[in-house]
């Protein structure tokens, strides 16, 4: 509730930007450990606006994988408003690997998919680190790529349509995964205090 002695009133861009960190004290921060996984996404489009929704979750990294297009393209910048620059990226031809590579490093791997076994995205019992994977927008996930992941997660749907866009999935499920990555910190935290 506002209090009655303020207005509620849209914040100015020299506000806003009061209030943003720049790419030097952004290096100093820790990252959430949380990355993603785009395997043959299509559209670059797609892909900015998967980088700029990475920045804004501060994610570990972004994999681009297969024929995802990756930086530098104008269509990526175009969307992802700088934030090429500010999130970690890497090209990888083979989704698989980087998959092989993250598992071995203790990371749980998840398909953002239908499956079988998929579990709603509020709900599913996150281990930390996280790599989701995100595939392509009309045939999703390869089976291949399916089969080698710890898990799969999906969003509910309420209406006649069983999907997102790729991109707008992945803000979805990133800030659902990021507030059970925050939950677990309080958590975490309570107890070392405790003890």
């Amino acid at each position: 509730m506002i209090p009655v002695s303020e207005s509620l009133r849209k914040r100015t861009q020299e506000e806003i930007a009061a209030g943003v960190l720049n790419l030097e004290s952004l290096q100093s921060l820790p990252r959430h450990p949380i990355s993603v996984i785009c395997e043959n996404i299509r559209s670059l489009y797609n892909v900015g606006s998967i980088f700029r929704t990475a920045d804004a979750l501060r994610l570990e990294k972004i994999y681009l994988c297969g024929y995802t297009g990756h930086p530098p393209r104008k269509e990526i910048d175009k969307v992802a408003l700088g934030a090429v620059d500010s999130v970690p990226w890497e090209y990888r031809p083979e989704a698989t690997e980087v998959i092989r590579v993250l598992r071995a490093q203790g990371t749980e791997v998840l398909a953002l998919e239908h499956t079988t076994h998929s579990r709603s995205i509020q709900e599913y019992p996150y281990q930390f680190p996280v790599a989701m994977v995100l595939g392509h927008e009309c045939d999703g996930i390869t089976t291949d790529l399916v089969s080698l992941c710890d898990g799969a997660i999906e969003i509910p749907m309420h209406g006649i349509k069983q999907s997102l866009n790729v991109a707008t999935a992945f803000g979805v499920a990133g800030y659902e995964i990021l507030r059970h990555y925050q939950v677990a910190q309080q958590g975490s935290n309570s107890v070392n205090s405790e003890g």
